[in-house]
């Protein structure tokens, strides 16, 4: 299938811009765009929180629609390599999922490498989904009807959440939604990553430099916690939505990651969009395919909320 039009023109008005692997941890954490306020889905509410730990303190985004469907609550985790992204690189998608699913969303700002590496990100989400259950009542969400969503390295980190759930104890998720989801090192490479190496926006030598930044050893490529599509099992684990893009170098990784949970026995939907890149899911406002995808998943929430 031929690239969608409107990302065409996306990557078009990208050629000018330095790959992402040639550019410092600042200047990478800077370029990130985003809608300007007012062009953002309104909210009933959106407030700023701390997620209070033993050691250290979280930022997170709670949102609330102005039509409430259901108290279920999305714990988003946001991508960017585990390297960039924050709250605000988010603000646009939460907004959306939450007005479009009818739910509250919370978004967390996890620890970001190189500064934090690996396991401090998964520390933080497992340790965020945690705080919300203990904390229901005052958020006001059924903490029964949690989902745990992510794009990128934010869908590495919600089926990580799921997976240390499962095996070190937590609150019962509802579901899993992996947004072109890290699923596993770049070596070998999947022919997704050879297809889709350059010339799509996320190209196979940042994900490179991103694992680099990521991983304190590489001995931590081999551990589930990093690359979940290792783990000896994927059994137990709560209904998944995986959802991947035709010109993305994770797109077989994400894709082998739904047919594992399919065949362990998880409920799973895969939904691939062949015309479009990787990082979609921000890409709303200039991509008509991309609104639809990011609408279509938060029906997919909630239904799984219900």
């Amino acid at each position: 299938m031929p690239i969608d039009p409107e990302i065409a023109a996306i990557l078009k008005s990208l050629e000018s811009a330095p790959p992402m692997e040639s550019l410092s941890v600042d200047a990478l954490r800077a370029s990130l765009a985003y809608p300007p306020l007012e062009q953002r889905a309104a909210v009933a509410e959106s407030v700023d929180l701390s997620i209070v730990l033993a050691d250290r303190t979280l930022a997170a985004r709670l949102y609330r629609p102005r039509d409430a469907r259901s108290r279920g609550v999305t714990v988003f985790f946001h991508g960017g390599g585990f390297v960039i992204g924050n709250l605000d690189t988010h603000d646009h998608v939460c907004r959306d999922l939450c007005v479009a699913s009818g739910a509250a969303v919370i978004a967390i700002d996890y620890r970001l490498a190189p500064e934090h590496r690996f396991p401090a990100a998964v520390d933080d989400c497992l340790a965020a989904v945690r705080w919300i259950e203990r904390n229901a009542d005052e958020l006001s969400v059924d903490p029964s009807r949690i989902v745990v969503a992510g794009d990128s390295a934010g869908g590495n980190l919600a089926t990580v959440t799921a997976l240390r759930i499962r095996d070190e104890g937590g609150p019962a998720l509802r579901a899993q939604v992996l947004v072109y989801p890290v699923t596993d090192y770049h070596t070998p490479p999947t022919r997704s990553y050879l297809d889709n190496q350059s010339g799509y926006s996320l190209t196979r030598a940042a994900m490179i430099r991103f694992w680099d930044d990521y991983l304190a050893s590489g001995n931590d490529a081999t551990n589930p916690h990093a690359c979940p599509l290792r783990a000896p099992s994927l059994a137990g684990l709560p209904l998944a939505l995986v959802v991947t893009a035709g010109y993305d170098p994770l797109r077989d990784e994400g894709e082998a990651y739904a047919r594992r949970l399919s065949d362990a026995g998880v409920e799973t939907t895969l939904w691939r969009y062949d015309g479009l890149i990787h990082g979609f899911f921000r890409m709303g406002s200039a991509c008509a395919t991309a609104r639809e995808a990011l609408l279509r998943t938060a029906g997919w929430i909630r239904d799984a909320q219900r």
